[in-house]
């Protein structure tokens, strides 16, 4: 075989905050690991959001485990300080990355698992899957789509309110996303903003900070079988930061429930009546990036993996971490990966030993 092969006991694939948590709980173990990112830098899906995007918690609280985002200019921190951050931290603890490495497929060889990327391929005994879902953005389907001629853009391809100066502009989505893009090409279009819901909209004084500790708390009640009354404040719902305060004060932080169909030029609401836009920008959210595992049969008819506490039940050397709640709580956030990177790090020792130890019996 003339394929570059490489073995070690675990490979990460994907390279952003849950990867770089993950292999920190790995090192400290002193467990063998390789990270394969897809990116030819730091910053996994950072690199790719809008310009003037904003965390929705302070430094201190948007930190990944070891070492503490350094202090920044303003309470809460931009992309670029948190690309730096991501960068800084993975040469501070000199994770073996390899990239720009795209990962097709993994295959499942007796008690190894194949990465395979084009013509080379990786064996480990374990694999993270932490390929996060900014390359799954989602754009629901409405009629007469295909024929409208104005643009058409996902927020995980604005970068900026330029190309909507003077136009008229249709946001759909009612989260943070929603909200900050909205709050940004108001100062230069009209806008009209559409969510399926009224936007919940959370008091001044709440941020990312209170919505974790809040999180923390159900979570604790329900593994103690207890129910807590407690403000409603998901992570869904819309931090206050200034530019979407500003934007209130501006008067443009009234949403309309969704319109019904496209022309070639316009939308259609409800009662029939037409309006004339040119362009709508989609903040409708994004699927977990899992194509890479399809060649292992473990994606269900819905589109995801079914786990036990971030580990795949089919497949019980495959752990998939940062995708959202459904792989661990607030894992998508940076304050949120350390819990289940250090919970998945755990359970990978346990079965690395397990194994072993089952090797060395049949010798």
């Amino acid at each position: 075989m003339n394929q570059k092969q490489t073995e070690t006991d675990v490979i990460i694939i994907g390279g952003g905050q849950a990867a770089l948590s993950t292999a920190y709980f790995l090192k400290r173990k002193k467990i063998p690991f390789i990270i394969l990112d897809e990116q030819n830098q730091a910053g996994g899906a950072w690199l790719h959001t809008w310009e003037s995007l904003r965390l929705f918690s302070p430094n201190t609280w948007s930190s990944l485990s070891g070492w503490m985002m350094p202090i920044t200019e303003q309470t809460y921190p931009t992309r670029n300080e948190v690309i730096q951050y991501l960068s800084a931290y993975e040469q501070r603890y000199q994770f073996p990355i390899v990239r720009p490495v795209h990962v097709d497929r993994v295959e499942s060889n007796g008690k190894y698992l194949d990465v395979y990327a084009g013509e080379k391929f990786w064996r480990a005994k374990a694999v993270v899957s932490a390929t996060g879902t900014w390359s799954q953005p989602f754009i629901p389907d409405y009629p007469g789509q295909e024929n409208f001629q104005g643009t058409q853009l996902h927020s995980a391809h604005y970068m900026n309110a330029d190309p909507f100066k003077g136009k008229k502009v249709i946001v759909v989505g009612g989260g943070n996303s929603g909200a900050q893009i909205l709050a940004e090409v108001s100062q230069v279009a009209e806008t009209i903003w559409v969510t399926k819901t009224p936007p919940q909209f959370l008091s001044d004084d709440v941020d990312g900070r209170v919505l974790f500790l809040r999180a923390t708390e159900r979570l604790k009640a329900q593994q103690e079988g207890k129910v807590i009354d407690q403000p409603v404040g998901g992570l869904g719902d819309i931090v206050m930061i200034d530019s979407v305060k500003e934007a209130r004060q501006r008067g443009v932080l009234h949403s309309r429930p969704p319109f019904k169909s496209f022309t070639t030029d316009s939308i259609i609401w409800p009662d029939g009546s037409k309006e004339q836009v040119d362009a709508v920008i989609w903040c409708t959210g994004f699927k977990a990036s899992l194509d890479h595992l399809r060649t292992l049969g473990v994606i269900e008819p819905d589109n995801l993996i079914e786990v036990k506490d971030g580990r795949s039940v089919k497949m019980p050397n495959l752990w998939l971490v940062g995708y959202g709640e459904w792989t661990g709580m607030a894992s998508a956030t940076i304050i949120g990966v350390s819990r289940t990177a250090r919970t998945t790090v755990e359970e990978i020792v346990a079965y690395l030993h397990e194994i072993d130890t089952k090797n060395y019996l049949e010798k």
